[in-house]
């Protein structure tokens, strides 16, 4: 048996100089800790990959902790969605915790800041908080409120606890230093008031909540985290981070570690654009197969493996780029190849008959469920004299080099029999609506005496095969970084109007009637399918993942 092998990267570059150095007892305990404003995007998938595997690949631990300090944005919905994806990836949590679990310890470390003269009460808008912060070139000005003595704060601060004061008219900011080069050092603000909003851990029993900063450093110290890891857009937060916990008795100091983003072609990754994707109706709700959510990935038929694969394959850096869509799309094509059990499913129906076969019989041919795996077995496939193929395996006027079924031309049914077109039926618009055939009896499973026959074509037997609907989805967005700034354009402007094409009245075979949602097939010839978790019974509705091949390829070389 080989042994896995295990990636290394910067920061478990860090981590393996902190053990040999003894630091934090030898411990590694991480978190992964989202908000639950939304669902999970695959860029969270890295975040989930690398925190629980650095904590299981170290025999360490990883806490699953909800950043749940703005009530408005946050729903039970989420908490459980977010769950679901982690479990769903492959991994647990050690501990699960909530950022509400805290709330008291949170307001009893504020407490601490004021009566050490480094937080104070403040009555500025938002606007001109704004305004005295000032810019990357300009040192800010102190508030008119901030020399408050420490008595007056205190009781300021309980009255906005208890609720006496309306949202936005008071917000407590740390006292650092307004003249820092660092922003998120000129007196961040660390508790705002929301007086009446239902959250869904603590009620309304809080009308003061504390922002992320604040709250996100003393929660890891609470949680004894040793290696706190974030995205680059942290990186210039970390000296407010270190701040705080220098200022307070906390238990310990985590290290805060900064690694960049994943960021992926034909998609957008903010939150608030995803939002707006599920609210403006251009998808249907945070699980449509084209978003790039772990939810909507799952229910296009991606694999926990496959998800892994990717991450594992994009690596950690700390520097951003954009990773090609045909990497995401080649893990679980890879997957899926090596996997998937194969079926056949016609499309687009075209009836065939077979004018010299029993109209009575029903023959049960042998068919491999994976030809490149025994393993997997084999399952009985109905043939009849009723058959349908799809419509683009034939063609009454065939191009060059086409090797299906012509008129008078002879074609291999894959698993089966040579077939002949010996008559076309049209409809009274010319319509091609049946062909007639007629088969070799003397060509199951060898190739016929006299005369070669190179095209292959799958089917199904009409009278046994069930009928279903087919979702071909395909990327949400035509331009692969709609998030760029284009003049006059923004991410709208992109969405793909063929992102997802239905087809009706599809036949599927016979085996594939007691299929449980989200397994997964390749339909021969056609591409990877996978039952859709919101599938009826009475008309199943089968999802593409993804195509045999990567058709953007030559879209894009063109």
């Amino acid at each position: 048996m080989t042994e896995k092998t295990i990636p290394t990267n910067f920061i478990r570059q860090i981590i393996d100089k902190d053990l040999a150095a003894g630091k934090n007892n030898k411990k590694v305990v991480t978190r992964f800790p989202p908000e639950p404003n939304g669902y999970l995007h695959i860029g969270h998938a890295k975040s989930i990959c690398l925190n629980f595997g650095i904590a299981q690949d170290y025999n360490g631990t990883c806490n699953l902790r909800f950043d749940d300090t703005n009530p408005s944005k946050e729903d039970i919905e989420f908490v459980d969605a977010i769950k679901w994806d982690v479990q769903w990836l492959g991994f647990d949590w050690n501990e699960l915790h909530y950022a509400s679990d805290y709330f008291q310890n949170l307001y009893d470390f504020a407490v601490d800041l004021i009566k050490e003269d480094k937080a104070y009460v403040d009555d500025l808008s938002a606007h001109d908080i704004r305004e005295y912060r000032g810019t990357l070139k300009e040192p800010g000005k102190n508030s008119p409120y901030r020399e408050r003595t420490v008595e007056e704060n205190l009781d300021l601060f309980e009255r906005m606890k208890n609720g006496e004061f309306e949202d936005g008219s008071k917000v407590l900011r740390a006292k650092i230093d307004m003249a820092s080069p660092n922003i998120n050092l000129r007196d961040p603000t660390i508790y705002r008031i929301r007086k009446g909003v239902d959250h869904h851990q603590t009620g309304t029993s809080w009308s003061v909540y504390p922002m992320y900063d604040y709250t996100h450093c003393i929660s890891d110290a609470l949680e004894g985290i040793t290696h706190s890891l974030c995205t680059l857009e942290f990186e210039d937060h970390r000296p407010l981070y270190d701040w705080f916990l220098d200022q307070l008795d906390v238990p310990c100091h985590p290290q805060q570690i900064e690694f960049s983003r994943l960021n992926l072609e034909y998609t957008v990754m903010s939150k608030r654009k995803l939002t707006e994707l599920v609210t403006q109706k251009h998808v249907d709700g945070w699980d449509d197969p084209r978003m790039p959510t772990i939810a909507g990935l799952r229910r296009r038929g991606f694999t926990p493996a496959s998800l892994r694969e990717f991450i594992q394959r994009v690596g950690v850096t700390k520097s951003d780029n954009i990773v090609e869509m045909g990497v995401l799309e080649d893990c679980i094509r890879t997957d899926l190849n090596e996997n998937a059990p194969r079926r056949m499913a016609v499309l687009r129906p075209l009836k065939v008959t077979i004018t010299n076969y029993p109209e009575d019989k029903v023959e049960q041919l042998d068919s491999s469920n994976h030809p490149q795996n025994e393993a997997m077995g084999k399952r009985k496939l109905p043939f009849s004299n009723t058959l349908y193929i799809d419509q683009n395996d034939f063609a009454e006027e065939p191009p060059k080099k086409f090797k299906r079924l012509i008129p008078g031309g002879e074609v291999r049914l894959r698993n089966a029999y040579v077939i002949r077109c010996d008559e076309i039926i049209k409809d009274a618009s010319g319509n091609i609506i049946e062909l007639k055939c007629s088969f070799d009896e003397n060509t199951l499973g060898k190739n016929p005496e006299g005369r070669k026959v190179k095209g292959v074509i799958h089917w199904v037997s009409a009278a046994q095969a069930i009928q279903a609907n087919v979702c071909l989805y395909d990327r949400l967005f035509s331009d692969p970084n709609p998030d760029g700034n284009k003049e006059g354009k923004d991410y709208h402007d992109f969405i793909n109007p063929e992102s997802l094409i239905k087809l009706e009245a599809c036949y599927v075979e016979s085996n594939l009637d007691s299929v449980k949602p989200g397994e997964t097939f390749q339909f021969e010839r056609e591409g990877y399918f996978c039952l859709d978790a919101h599938s009826s019974s009475d008309k199943p509705v089968f999802n593409r993942t993804v195509t045999l091949r990567d058709t953007w390829a030559k879209i894009t070389k063109k």
